[in-house]
């Protein structure tokens, strides 16, 4: 029966909790890797977590951007191309995402601009309140109750990460719509955590609190007030300064969150825990009502306790090896990610720490040596100490002599050496 298959359908996306991970001051400034992380910790407890990312551009998909604009595209299993904090949801949370879990405003602008030229809203005057907010909606409570994982269960928690930043106009009509969505999912359903920045000035390294003060009030003034604030920091927070925020941000002081520089990315999901970021999320969602299997718990455990493991290789002092990445994107270390990540993985299992060295491919080149000596005399000596190089790809004439003469270099002085499409072609050249 049609009807009732759609009622148990509605029935089960009402049961997802949404987690909302917005951000404020500067872009840039690790949503992507807090959303995940969060999302690890909630796996850790026996829960079935997905993801959504919602890019406030106009844009379709990733596809035809910059990588120095926005890093590195990342493609999906189903050809979506999309940002590359996907990725990070799924190496954190082992999930297989959709095109659909990347929502963008070219997206919901076109699903609605379709919906009326087919004459759905019945001649109304079609706007951005009421009519973009909810397809907003409607599309973060679909994709939220989609199972993302081979077992088929309906996500238990769908964190739904909204770029750009508090303020942004690109960005307003998403805030409006979480505004509206925590009424329509309810209250012990609607989580919101806030990341901001908790900066370090002054000749004395002092921690000022303004910023984020001031990045909770514009939240607050469009009509969200955070459950959680994760403050990303240099350094740990100083005496005083959790209390502080929780006074002027109107949270409590188990609600507010170091999330300081690590050894890596991966010891944010053990710093987050150790704040007792899982008491508050169980407290705050009502989690201990979610009924969860003795064999799922113990699942959790297990990759709780194999990501511990991960962690502790990652930081252990290790003999180091350091490759050259020879690219023409190298300003934004996010444009090579997937090489980065993949180098790192590889170390890690060969039980050695990678040490990567960027190199412009056209520093390589002659013409550098005569307008910059020193950048070009840098450039070689990086490439002639590294004990691999590895050149990814690249499009374009720019920088393509450079990527040639380290190819040579690699083939003449037996250095190892790995080309990735055009550092492929390359080689071959």
């Amino acid at each position: 029966d049609i009807s009732s298959n759609q009622d148990t359908i509605f029935t089960m996306a009402k049961q997802t909790k949404y987690i909302i991970v917005s951000g404020g001051v500067i872009s840039g400034i690790g949503k992507g890797i807090i959303a995940s992380s969060t999302g690890l910790l909630l796996k850790t407890l026996g829960l079935t977590v997905t993801s959504i990312k919602i890019d406030p551009y106009l844009n379709i998909d990733a596809g035809t951007l910059s990588p120095l604009d926005h890093g590195e595209v990342f493609v999906l299993d189903d050809g979506g191309e999309v940002d590359l904090d996907l990725g990070n949801y799924e190496r954190y949370l082992n999930v297989t995402l959709t095109r659909d879990n990347n929502i963008t405003t070219g997206k919901i602008y076109r699903e609605v601009i379709d919906k009326e030229r087919r004459g759905d809203y019945l001649g109304k005057t079609v706007q951005v309140v009421p009519h973009i907010t909810n397809a907003i909606q409607d599309w973060v409570e679909r994709v939220g109750a989609m199972p993302t994982s081979d077992t088929g269960r309906t996500p238990d928690v769908c964190i739904v990460e909204l770029g750009g930043t508090v303020g942004d106009i690109e960005s307003a009509p998403f805030i409006e719509a979480m505004r509206q969505f925590q009424f329509r999912v309810g209250h012990d359903n609607f989580c919101l955590i806030h990341v901001s920045l908790v900066p370090v000035v002054g000749a004395v390294g002092e921690q000022k609190t303004k910023p984020t003060q001031a990045s909770v009030r514009d939240l607050r003034g469009l009509g969200l007030s955070p459950d959680i604030l994760a403050c990303r920091s240099a350094l740990p927070f100083e005496e005083g300064i959790r209390e502080k925020l929780s006074m002027f941000c109107q949270v409590s002081p188990k609600q507010v969150f170091s999330v300081h520089d690590c050894e890596s990315l991966y010891h944010v999901p053990i710093l987050l825990r150790e704040q007792g970021m899982i008491d508050v999320l169980t407290d705050r969602l009502k989690l201990d009502a979610l009924s969860i299997s003795k064999e799922i718990v113990l699942e959790g455990d297990t990759l709780w306790a194999q990501w511990r493991e991960f962690a502790r290789r990652r930081a252990r002092d290790l003999d180091a090896t350091t490759i050259a990445i020879v690219g023409k994107y190298t300003y934004l270390a996010d444009s090579y990610i997937s090489v980065v990540k993949g180098l790192e993985h590889a170390a890690l299992n060969v039980k050695r720490k990678i040490n990567i060295k960027w190199v412009e491919a056209s520093d390589l080149e002659e013409a550098t040596m005569h307008k910059d000596p020193l950048k070009y005399h840098e450039a070689w000596q990086h490439l002639c100490a590294a004990d691999g190089i590895l050149v990814p790809g690249g499009f374009g004439e720019r920088g393509v002599e450079g990527k040639v003469l380290a190819a040579k270099w690699a083939r003449e002085h037996n250095v190892p050496y790995l080309g990735i499409c055009l550092g492929m072609q390359v080689a071959v050249i």
